[in-house]
């Protein structure tokens, strides 16, 4: 019933932004803190970053903090990420995914979306 649905993936150069969106249907968007994560070929899923439900809470990895930005619309029961200074090592799917709060988004984020390409040429 739950459905997370990313868009606005695709292919920048070095040193561009982009930001990703995930739409939300199928729960009570504002209930639900929202996160950020991706893959890269080769590495496991990493967490990005992630938004409580009211929007008053963020949280990011060490590597992505200060580039990457988190904020949600909840009267759009949409979460964006904002990708700033990217760099061929930000290239990998990223996908968005809820769950009740901040840590069990991190511990085992029930909903995952389908995930959107980012490439990152140099």
């Amino acid at each position: 019933q739950v459905q997370l649905v990313e868009s606005g993936g695709g292919l920048v150069q070095a040193g561009d932004s982009l930001t990703l969106s995930c739409a939300a249907t199928g729960l009570t968007f504002e209930n639900y803190a929202m996160g950020w994560f991706r893959q890269a070929p080769g590495k496991r899923r990493e967490f990005v970053g992630a938004i409580s439900g009211g929007g008053g809470v963020t949280e990011y990895a060490p590597s992505m903090k200060g580039r990457f930005t988190i904020s949600r619309d909840n009267a759009k029961n949409t979460v964006y990420l904002q990708m700033n200074s990217l760099n061929a090592e930000d290239t990998a799917v990223y996908y968005c995914a809820a769950d009740r709060n901040l840590a069990l988004v991190r511990y085992r984020s029930t909903n995952w979306g389908q995930g959107t390409q980012v490439t990152v040429s140099s």
